[in-house]
């Protein structure tokens, strides 16, 4: 464990190099005719429209080294209690490791057999998996991502407490051949439990006279899931040390198995532990990871950019943008360091995003001419997978282009000459231009994935895994833990008893009292 006192757990704004860092990335600019790209696990990582110069990188390897870069990944890798505030591991590396532990080899070896024995008989045409936050985008992401593998069954979702999301689920489906699957690693989760027993009531209603032998359990508390009468077959187990939004590469993947084949889950994990071992190997000039989060720190806490926006320009990322956007908030939501001080610079961007070209009739006139702008990471794949090479071609050149307007803008003057020229009259042309003008200056990221395999996938995922841990280092906060949700979560538990007629045991704004006692008949 390294200590608190260390440099490592220093107040950002105290460490000289952190000013050094500061000043270089304020002093620089954008260099429109330098390439920087970094390779990392088959991926392609573009980092030239970001700010640079030769100050800024080695002010920035300067900081990492204040950080204790080499030390604290080593402590990440190896398992060390990182997470400080809960005392415990973020060991999720492990659960992709080319030869993990025995009780990680065992739950993937579990999860392999009841899959192939699934196959074999011909079990289960639908499967409902129930799940919430990092239990559920992962599996959503890498089921939708990789459908090209070849669908095995139908894979329905149920998240929200909302009753319409169980509704839609269970719609159409034969509760003979439906298997339900938990996810939660608590097992204690609101609207995971309330949702699996409206799902259990389901295949009651459906004649299933032992419904918990079509339940599947997921969690880090596996005696809770056997009293509910799951059966211990079917109760898989991860760990303590692997925070939810870091559980996909856990027996928390059998449902995308299930889906769409063993062999995606395991391709995931190739590609990640690929991630993994250039992230732990390469020196911080070549490290894509570090590299990312050196952009993402310069922008968020520099450059004043207060969101990162996810632009995948393949439509089968369409669930990336929300996996991120847990991923990256839920762990660098935070403004008070390890030490307990104010962190005393903006940390952790909202993050958010569509896949483009969606993303350009919806959100892009903001970016282009917005006041505020955002960082944005452009996702591309080289190659298709489908007949229609025109129109991956489209794709392609809708991504560069507006990749190269932000960053490089456009000319009134050109934009008015050629106005002039078509002969609009000199004092529209001029007024025109101001309007059709692109700032431009604006920073992104280009990473290019050979094709959207499981194995490219992994890495992308396991890539803001580890950037997000680099950017956590330098701001000084622990991006494994989640305080910020519990507190709403406690006083939801409050209300709901107050709404049922029982006595509350907190105080409320006098608007929150008001909706209570609506909502409650005035009684």
């Amino acid at each position: 464990m390294l200590p608190l006192d260390s440099a490592t757990h220093a107040t950002l704004s105290q460490l000289p190099e952190w000013q050094a860092f500061r000043l270089a990335v304020q002093n620089a600019s954008f260099c429109t005719d330098e390439l920087r790209l970094v390779e990392a696990a088959g991926l392609t990582i573009d980092l030239s429209a970001h700010v640079s110069s030769p100050a800024t990188r080695d002010a920035a390897a300067r900081l990492l080294s204040a950080r204790n870069f080499d030390e604290a990944r080593k402590a990440l890798l190896a398992g060390e209690h990182v997470n400080k505030t809960e005392d415990r591991a973020a060991w999720h590396t492990m659960l992709r490791a080319p030869e993990p532990i025995d009780a990680v080899a065992r739950q993937h070896e579990r999860v392999r057999e009841f899959v192939q024995q699934a196959d074999t008989q011909g079990k289960w045409k639908a499967v409902i998996h129930i799940g919430i936050g990092g239990s559920d985008w992962g599996v959503r992401l890498a089921t939708d991502a990789c459908s090209g593998s070849g669908a095995r069954r139908t894979l329905k979702f149920v998240a929200n407490i909302d009753g319409h999301a169980l509704e839609d689920a269970i719609s159409g489906l034969d509760t003979q051949d439906t298997l339900i699957v938990v996810t939660s690693k608590s097992f204690t989760t609101t609207e995971t439990l309330a949702n699996l027993r409206r799902a259990v009531e389901w295949l009651t209603q459906g004649g299933i006279e032992r419904p918990y032998e079509q339940v599947v359990a997921i969690t880090a508390r596996p005696e809770a899931a056997r009293a509910l009468g799951i059966p211990d077959r079917q109760v898989f187990e991860f760990w303590d040390w692997v925070g939810g939004r870091y559980s996909l590469w856990s027996a928390v993947g059998l449902p995308i198995a299930m889906a769409v084949g063993i062999n995606v889950i395991e391709g995931i994990r190739e590609g990640a532990a690929a991630m993994d071992a250039h992230f732990a190997q390469a020196p911080v000039a070549e490290n894509a990871p570090a590299q990312l989060a050196l952009a993402g720190v310069a922008n968020r806490s520099v450059l004043g950019y207060g969101s990162l926006s996810i632009a995948a320009y393949d439509a089968r990322l369409q669930f990336l943008a929300p996996y991120l956007q847990q991923l990256d908030m839920e762990s660098l939501g935070k403004s008070v360091d390890l030490a307990g001080n104010p962190v005393g610079v903006p940390t952790g961007p909202s993050v958010w995003g569509m896949p483009g070209t969606d993303g350009q009739h919806t959100f892009f006139q903001w970016l282009h001419q917005g006041t505020d702008g955002a960082a944005v990471d452009f996702i591309m794949c080289r190659e298709a997978d489908h007949q229609w090479t025109e129109e991956h071609a489209m794709l392609l050149a809708n991504c560069l282009a507006q990749r190269q307007t932000l960053l490089q803008g456009t000319s009134a003057d050109a934009d008015c000459a050629g106005m002039l020229a078509l002969g609009v009259a000199p004092d529209k042309a001029e007024w025109l231009s101001r309007h059709r003008k692109h700032q431009g200056g604006r920073p992104s990221t280009l990473i290019v994935l050979p094709r959207l395999t499981p194995y490219a996938l992994g890495a992308l995922l396991a890539l803001y895994e580890h950037k997000i841990f680099v950017q956590a280092l330098i701001w000084g906060i622990n991006p494994f833990d989640q305080w910020g949700v519990e507190a709403g979560k406690k006083m939801a538990s409050g209300i709901l008893q107050e709404l049922h007629g029982q006595a509350g045991n907190t105080t409320h704004d006098r608007s929150t009292q008001h909706w209570i006692s609506v909502l409650t008949g005035g009684r």
